[in-house]
């Protein structure tokens, strides 16, 4: 499903004594996340924040935020989570937010009558993500999310079309 604001990741800490928040991004790239003037503290966007300073510290973001200028302001933000507006993120073709993904039903992309599961989770291994679907029947099965396994994504409508690797459905292809 299309999500107008999306989690981008959670206020871990501070770092200073001047109102710098620690931020675990859930994106990528820490990087990803300079590009945004504005952060918002809802999933509906009324609690909008600028954006005054954002800088990838290893693995994590190291931001200041307006109206945050000392540390019991910044310690007051810890474990608040941060979202965007989808619109400003300007993502390459064939890339989706995770939050999109999950719930999205699985199909078959050369039996479309063969109900997979749905995606429930999202594990990234370094070398591609690995989904985590779920059969009616409760089991769990991991998918790797290559191209040559998921053949078309509509978030819109909250369907994958996946032609899965021999064996990850007891050999059902």
């Amino acid at each position: 499903m299309i999500k107008p604001y999306l989690e981008v990741g959670q206020i871990v800490g501070t770092h200073g004594v001047k109102g710098e928040l620690r931020l675990q991004p859930w994106c990528d790239s820490p990087d990803f996340l300079k590009k945004f003037d504005t952060l918002y503290f809802d999933e509906e966007g009324r609690r909008a924040v600028k954006v005054l300073s954002c800088r990838p510290h290893g693995n994590i973001v190291l931001l200041y935020l307006e109206g945050i200028s000392d540390l019991n302001a910044a310690i007051a933000q810890r474990g608040k989570v941060l979202f965007i507006d989808r619109a400003d993120a300007d993502l390459p073709e064939g890339s989706y937010f995770i939050s999109e993904l999950i719930g999205c039903k699985v199909y078959d992309a050369d039996k479309p009558d063969l109900f997979y599961g749905t995606l429930e989770e999202v594990s990234p291994t370094g070398a591609n993500d690995v989904w985590h679907i779920r059969a009616e029947n409760g089991k769990e099965y991991l998918l790797p999310a290559i191209a040559d396994v998921v053949i078309e994504t509509d978030i819109a409508n909250e369907l994958i079309k996946i032609r899965p690797l021999k064996g990850i459905f007891d050999d059902e292809n």
